[in-house]
């Protein structure tokens, strides 16, 4: 996966500009690729260096930027403080709008990334996705909740976009309405968990130890 910083970035965003542009008509192919680099006046070369994976590299890069869109929505203090749901919700609506404006694109991208050779890339995407928000809302989980906050956004993620693709209304009302719905079953979940505490049930379990592997305990 392309590093999210370093000398090629500007290569990346111009070839990424081009094929976000022609990704309607050629979709994400090696060919589209090479003409999208053409048009951004850079090299062959310089394409396979910006995105080695091709395609896939350019959809991630993309995808970053995007989960970068939607942790500085939240980043910022709010008065009076938002609550945890509002700032996924509000995170999750900066990706949309971040993505809106290549909205055709983003069908053509799913519909790749749906391709069985490519779907456990574009799950470990959404996961990241998920993982970006939950880090600028500075969650400091280090047990079992760093699995299950995670993996839950990411079905909250996944659904809204797939919902978003298919809502042409000028408002997106259905997409909104469709993600608020979603946040409520989030918190319903998470007061199940807490009488599950409650009756003296760990829900860590066996999932614990992963986690402080994963994601060291902060001293």
């Amino acid at each position: 996966m392309p590093h999210p910083d370093d000398s090629f970035d500007p290569a990346r965003e111009a070839i990424l500009a081009e094929a976000l542009k022609a990704a309607a008509f050629d979709g994400f192919t090696p060919l589209a690729l090479e003409r999208a680099a053409a048009d951004a006046g850079r090299t062959k070369a310089e394409l396979a260096a910006a995105f080695p994976g091709g395609a896939i590299d350019l959809l991630a890069w993309w995808s970053g930027r995007a989960d970068r869109a939607a942790a500085a929505a939240i980043a910022a203090p709010q008065e009076p403080p938002l609550k945890i749901r509002e700032k996924a919700a509000r995170a999750i609506e900066a990706r949309l709008a971040f993505l809106r404006p290549h909205k055709e694109a983003a069908r053509r991208a799913a519909a790749f990334l749906a391709l069985p050779h490519n779907v456990p890339r574009a799950a470990r995407l959404v996961w990241a996705s998920a993982d970006a928000i939950w880090r600028a809302m500075g969650d400091p989980s280090t047990d079992f909740n760093f699995y299950s906050k995670r993996a839950i956004l990411s079905g909250v993620l996944s659904t809204t976009f797939a919902r978003w693709l298919a809502d042409d209304s000028e408002d997106e009302a259905a997409t909104k309405s469709f993600l608020a719905a979603r946040i409520d079953n989030v918190m319903q979940f998470e007061k199940l968990k807490a009488r599950v505490r409650d009756s003296g049930v760990d829900p860590e379990g066996m999932f614990g130890w992963l986690a402080r592997m994963r994601y060291p305990e902060r001293r």
